[in-house]
């Protein structure tokens, strides 16, 4: 069941300027999405933005949920009984989700098994062995539909079990274009996620936002041959911020395509050969573990993500005061108490005008309770 809100709850997801984080703090602050989608045209005003924030249509919103159930899918809402609980823990879960597949296995504890797109014959035939001895143990394998381990991961998972894939385009849009068919077989026999609307066409800057959904799904995250820049390390740090556990496959250190994988290893992750390496290192089945043996050797590489503190009681700031925090910021995230510690506004104020600028489409809220102006970003 959708929630009676449902038209309003996509609307406020899919209007401009408004994020995952900004998403959960407007409702905070106005308690339901009606209230909040009426608020969003002062609150760009506010935050310098001459020209109001485009907001789908109530008609709109009702033709996208009726084209995803067309397809014979649903829309998951955040804060609803039917949305996976280890996604929901992350502070910038996505709001809306479109899902292809058996909504009954949502609540199996699921592990991610990602890795390399060029991957060798050895990384994938070890991958589909992974997958489909944990999916013969009861495990959900989430992987990302791209070519190479992904794909060999969903493979072997559909072998012995069941298999979700997270895409970074629609649901009608599966890329590589070659795995349509296991797209499908996916969405007969598991799930697909994707938090873009139909007909939106996979970008590059959609990869890091489908990785961190296939880290938030899973109590742990296995890599197998991963390059030492990739979105397979992104997502073994994503998986490591949200407290889940990490494990990596060994691979030969002349081949390029285990430097990644290797490296997490003297990072702390969880070294993987067999099932039970998995197993033996995950915590209790449907909780989120704390991947501590990781996340603190991680720490000088990437912050750990802080919980979100609840917002204080809005207040108005003046356009001096928002452009005070404006001189302030960056291109480079910057934590919001750090950010407090050098203006002369309260903590309300700062809130308040983070996230009318974030409406406004010139700043961006992160994870860690970080905040970043928009690189190119123009009112007008």
């Amino acid at each position: 069941m959708m929630p009676p809100d449902a038209l309003e709850r996509l609307r406020l997801a899919r209007s401009e300027g408004v994020g995952p984080i900004a998403y959960r703090r407007l409702i905070r602050r106005y308690g339901d999405a009606g209230a909040a989608l009426a608020a969003l045209p002062a609150l760009a005003r506010a935050g310098g933005r001459a020209v109001p924030p485009r907001i789908p249509s109530a008609r709109a919103a009702a033709r996208e949920i009726e084209a995803v159930a067309a397809r014979g899918g649903r829309h998951l809402f955040l804060d609803t009984d039917a949305y996976p609980p280890l996604l929901a823990a992350l502070e910038d879960a996505p709001p809306v989700l479109a899902f292809e597949g058996d909504t009954d296995l949502l609540a199996r504890p699921a592990i991610a098994i990602v890795g390399a797109r060029n991957a060798s014959l050895n990384g994938r035939r070890i991958a589909a062995e992974l997958a489909e001895a944990l999916a013969g143990a009861g495990y959900v394998v989430v992987s990302g539909l791209a070519r190479g381990i992904d794909a060999a991961a969903h493979e072997g998972a559909l072998r012995a079990g069941t298999s979700f894939a997270a895409i970074a385009g629609g649901l009608d849009r599966p890329y590589p274009p070659e795995n349509a068919a296991l797209q499908a077989r996916l969405a007969a026999a598991g799930g697909v996620f994707a938090e873009a609307p139909l007909g939106t066409a996979p970008q590059a800057r959609h990869f890091p936002r489908r990785n961190r959904i296939i880290a938030g799904l899973a109590l742990g995250c296995v890599v197998v041959e991963a390059a030492l820049r990739s979105g397979s390390l992104i997502t073994a740090r994503l998986a490591a911020e949200a407290g889940r556990e990490v494990f990596a496959v060994p691979g030969s250190p002349r081949d390029p395509r285990c430097l990644g994988s290797n490296h997490l290893l003297r990072q702390g992750a969880h070294l993987t050969e067999t099932l039970a390496d998995i197993l033996d290192n995950l915590p209790a089945r449907g909780e989120a573990g704390q991947g501590r043996r990781f996340r603190e050797t991680l720490a000088p590489i990437a912050p750990a993500a802080a919980a979100m503190a609840p917002d204080p009681e809005p207040m108005a700031v003046d356009d001096d005061g928002r452009a005070a925090l404006l001189s302030l910021l960056g291109p480079a995230p910057v934590a919001v108490d750090e950010l407090l510690r050098y203006c002369h506004l309260s903590p309300a104020a700062v809130i308040a005008a983070l996230l009318e600028l974030e409406i406004a489409g010139r700043v961006e809220t992160l994870p860690g309770n970080r905040v970043a102006v928009i690189a190119g970003s123009a009112v007008s």
